[in-house]
């Protein structure tokens, strides 16, 4: 996105001393790796949240005041195949609306077991219509096709 072609014109263009290259920061057991073994890297993480924190973060900003709610009345759950987002959800930093942008993480092995132990079959649950909180899309697609 934007950070990294902000970091190659300055280096490239503005001839300026920027951190580079620049890592990915979507891997919160890499951050995590990188804060303790690396610390002299920290400049070149980008300073994106993680998918898992932006949407969380989406939900409790911009979703709760579409739907008029404030940010402490809903409760975000993210279901993931890595433990570490759990400690990534619990980080201090990880709060834009005041209150943690994601409430709980569910590991994929977590969400299996509850599924099996509640003895669901999804083979035999009808049909129904998907909700779209958000829509279905934004058309920001279109951009990139032409």
């Amino acid at each position: 996105g934007t950070e990294l072609l902000t970091r190659l014109k300055k280096a490239l263009v503005e001839k300026e001393d920027v951190a580079l290259p620049m890592f990915t920061s979507c891997s919160p057991g890499w951050i995590k790796f990188a804060e303790y073994y690396y610390p002299e890297f920290l400049p070149n993480l980008s300073t994106c949240k993680s998918p898992q924190q932006m949407f969380g973060a989406v939900a409790k900003t911009y979703y709760a005041q579409k739907i008029g709610k404030k940010p402490e009345d809903l409760v975000v759950v993210s279901i993931m195949p890595c433990t570490a987002k759990k400690f990534e959800a619990q980080r201090s930093e990880m709060n834009s609306s005041g209150v943690q942008d994601v409430d709980y993480v569910l590991t994929t092995r977590e969400l299996g077991g509850m599924i099996k132990q509640a003895g669901i079959d999804f083979e035999l649950l009808p049909d129904d219509k998907m909700d779209a909180p958000l829509g279905l899309s934004s058309g920001a697609a279109d951009i990139f096709a032409n």
